[in-house]
């Protein structure tokens, strides 16, 4: 009898350790558990160690951690009638944890769905320009509808970014060629303000060359020093240049002349 009695002491004491490790369980710090007993919701249960009955309760862990949801690649067509492949990022955090577990199944593909046509809609409304330069704005007007469709399910959408905006080849040669034509259009601009500045100051220069003389002189000889620096290099005069060269010939004949005349004088 006494040997009956421990039989079914262990086996009670093992029912026991087995009961108690069933109903043992571990939420993590960045986890909330929502115990439902029976199928109806009685709590929720905070981080640390907890008990719950076995076969009577189930709990379901929920992780309050912000999580990241790539947006696949959506074929949009702009207002302005342009095909592109845009994708983004959004990230969302649970904020209600008992409306994440009891008002929707699986609350991770439904923001996934609910952001690929929000996406495609937001998108859809503007044109390729805006898409391009205005990201920031096509970025909030995303979130701030997926907050209001995601609220009810205890979902906080924390951010939303445009990752990639894929054009057609075509698209991409004429915003090439646009982009070529306004470069082209800045160069021919500055071309000519800088001709326009050059002409008002070879203006200047030639008032004041025109009040000194000498002043195109010295510039004429500054001009042949320069090209003087190398010394295979073939020199053509200026005008003004041949000219003082010819003046100053005439003036060495008239002293010969002269020299000659005195000469024959004192003989």
């Amino acid at each position: 009898m006494n040997t009956t009695a421990a039989i079914v002491l262990v086996v009670l004491l093992l029912l026991g350790v087995l009961v108690l490790l069933m109903s043992m369980r571990v939420i993590k710090q960045y986890e909330q558990g929502v115990v439902l007993r029976f199928g109806r919701l009685i709590g929720t249960r905070l981080p640390g160690l907890t008990f719950i009955i076995p076969f009577v309760d189930v709990l379901h862990r929920v992780a309050l951690r912000i999580v990241t949801l790539p947006i696949q690649s959506q074929g949009i067509i702009t207002q302005d009638n342009v095909s592109v492949g845009v994708s983004a990022v959004a990230y969302y955090r649970i904020v209600d944890p008992v409306r994440s577990v009891v008002a929707i199944e699986d609350v991770k593909a439904a923001i996934d769905q609910i952001a690929q046509t929000t996406l495609r809609k937001v998108v859809g409304q503007h044109t390729l320009d805006e898409t391009l330069a205005e990201t920031n704005v096509l970025n909030l007007n995303i979130r701030e509808i997926l907050d209001a469709r995601t609220l009810d399910w205890g979902v906080e959408v924390t951010l939303v970014e445009l990752k990639d905006i894929l054009l057609p080849d075509s698209m991409k040669r004429a915003m090439a060629k646009q982009a070529e034509a306004q470069r082209e259009k800045r160069a021919k601009i500055i071309n000519a303000q800088g001709e326009s500045l050059a002409a008002a100051a070879l203006g200047e220069a030639s008032d004041i060359m025109m009040a000194h003389p000498l002043a195109l002189q010295l510039r004429n000889l500054q001009s042949l020093v320069e090209i003087g620096v190398d010394k295979n290099t073939v020199v053509v005069f200026p005008a003004p240049l041949m000219s003082t060269v010819g003046e100053l010939g005439d003036f060495l004949a008239r002293e010969t002349k002269a020299a000659d005349a005195i000469a024959r004088g004192i003989r």
